[in-house]
């Protein structure tokens, strides 16, 4: 099995107006991207070029908005640790590798 491109721990993910976990985790690995609860549970997952994500204008700095299949999900995750320069972690770094992982196929 390869290597996630990207993997972000303790994610609170939202299916409005409800919670579905608060110590989720987010991966993207051979061009799909999963979300799962805190027990590894999948809660859904698609192809990295169906799922449509962003950063809505109302949206606090660690959250992002991500579509798959159909479904709209909030995913709050720690901003960087390393100042906010660093994009390689929290929303940021989950865009860019989204965006990364959609170029590649």
């Amino acid at each position: 099995m390869a290597e996630p491109q990207f993997t972000a721990k303790g994610v609170r993910i939202e299916r409005w107006p409800r919670s579905l976990t608060r110590a989720g985790e987010v991966r993207i690995e051979d061009g799909r991207l999963s979300l799962l609860t805190s027990y590894g549970r999948e809660i859904d997952s698609a192809p990295v070029t169906s799922v449509r994500a962003g950063r809505p204008w109302f949206a606090k700095p660690d959250e992002t908005v991500a579509t798959v299949n159909g479904t709209r999900y909030r995913l709050t995750m720690d901003g960087p640790a390393r100042g906010p320069k660093d994009r390689t972690s929290g929303p940021g770094g989950f865009l860019d590798a989204l965006k990364r992982a959609t170029k590649d196929r």
